[in-house]
């Protein structure tokens, strides 16, 4: 059994996760949950969860009724208020002193396990939100005075080496190579998709493939007329529960634009999707993050925040982009929700020479981040170089 450099016995991960909403908390604690379960790492991994039935949505593999669980090498717990008690603290807990937590975007651990770490020497994670912003780097992995003596440390997933990096699964990159190699592949994906042959015969003779996978304030109708107006025909890709009821009220006009619902992907499937695509319109953090390893033009919308803290955060990313200023405006268009601008902005980049220059710019940012060590990696490296044995306490 090999594992991480480092790690000479296997580490025992808990990660709790509250799935608040959009899937996007419990789509990347499952994604790191699977990586540090899987080659070459092989830690012990328990994923504790307070939303079984949303999990499902994401992986049908979940059973919503089982308190307890096995899953593609991690142990899946059902996080309620007595589950702790029992599995983490109780009679099932382990003693040993490589044990690490995960508080995945400040979920707040419960009390069972608080009182349980002192005692079980834990490494005491808490995973934040990504974000490009300047300040990150300077509070990834800083440790935090806890009541009781405890600390943790906070990891900052980013854009640069001196952040805890994206989550990324070794060989990803090629795979996805092979994949977008393959059409046979992804005309699989596409009929699974519900895609009829005419529509798979439509792509594979030259017509776009758009997915939108977004927020309601984002402008829809004019991304639709847009692509009406192209000579190029495009297939719109729309997950259920995005724009509901458009077919009924955009006019394709020259029949240019078809609209195609699609049915909630496993992420498996989902990225090679994204990889399928010409276009990738994303929203929050898991998606946000696949759509840069596609390699392909993409738009992102962040969820909105409070005194427009979501301007700040994409803003920050656009800044650390190799995307032209033209592009940047036209994401910037899409979050503004501004129909006309964004119209127009979108009809410049459906040119050839520019949409030419999209592509390769977008191909050598996936190639830029790529060169850096992913998430798990950048956590593992931490575990293995901090002394778990004294993790909780200050000196």
């Amino acid at each position: 059994m090999r594992h991480h450099p480092g790690c000479p016995t296997p580490l025992w991960f808990d990660i709790f996760c509250q799935v608040v909403d959009n899937f996007g908390d419990i789509g990347v604690c499952w994604r790191l949950a699977r990586q540090l379960a899987a080659a070459p790492h092989r830690h012990h991994v328990r994923l504790w969860v307070d939303d079984l039935h949303t999990f499902q949505r994401l992986e049908p593999g979940v059973n919503a009724q089982q308190r307890l669980q096995q899953l593609d090498g991690v142990q899946i717990l059902h996080w309620t208020t007595d589950t702790p008690a029992r599995y983490f603290a109780g009679s099932g807990a382990r003693a040993d002193a490589n044990s690490v937590v995960i508080e995945a975007f400040g979920c707040d651990l419960p009390p069972a396990v608080l009182n349980a770490m002192p005692e079980r020497n834990c490494l005491w994670l808490n995973l934040e939100y990504l974000s490009a912003e300047d300040w990150v780097e300077g509070f990834h992995l800083q440790p935090s005075l806890q009541p009781g003596g405890l600390r943790k440390h906070f990891f900052f997933p980013g854009f640069t080496v001196k952040t805890g990096g994206l989550l990324r699964e070794p060989g990803l990159l090629e795979k996805r190579n092979a994949w977008q190699a393959n059409p046979a592949a992804r005309r699989a994906l596409l009929a699974q998709c519900g895609l009829n042959t005419t529509d798979i015969d439509t792509i594979d003779n030259g017509a776009r493939l758009v997915l939108v996978f977004c927020y309601p304030d984002a402008p829809l109708s004019a991304l639709a007329q847009a692509l009406a107006a192209n000579s190029r025909p495009t297939v719109l890709l729309l997950p259920d529960g995005v724009w509901p009821g458009v077919e009924d009220t955009i006019d394709a006009g020259t029949g240019r634009l078809q609209i195609r619902r699609i049915p909630f992907l496993r992420q498996p499937d989902f990225d090679r999707l994204l990889w399928s695509c010409d276009l990738n319109i994303v929203r929050g953090e898991d998606s946000w993050v696949r759509a840069h390893w596609a390699g392909r033009p993409m738009i992102w919308q962040p969820y909105t925040q409070a005194e427009n803290a979501h301007w700040v955060k994409l803003d920050a990313w656009l800044a650390r982009t190799p995307l032209h200023a033209d592009t940047r405006k036209l994401i910037r268009h899409w979050t503004a929700g501004d129909e006309t601008a964004f119209s127009l902005g979108l009809a410049h980049h459906l040119q050839a020479d520019i949409w030419t220059r999209w592509e390769q710019q977008s191909a050598a940012w996936c190639h830029a981040l790529a060169a850096q060590p992913d998430l798990a990696s950048n956590l593992l490296t931490f575990c293995a170089g901090f002394p778990v044995a004294t993790a909780n306490r200050l000196k």
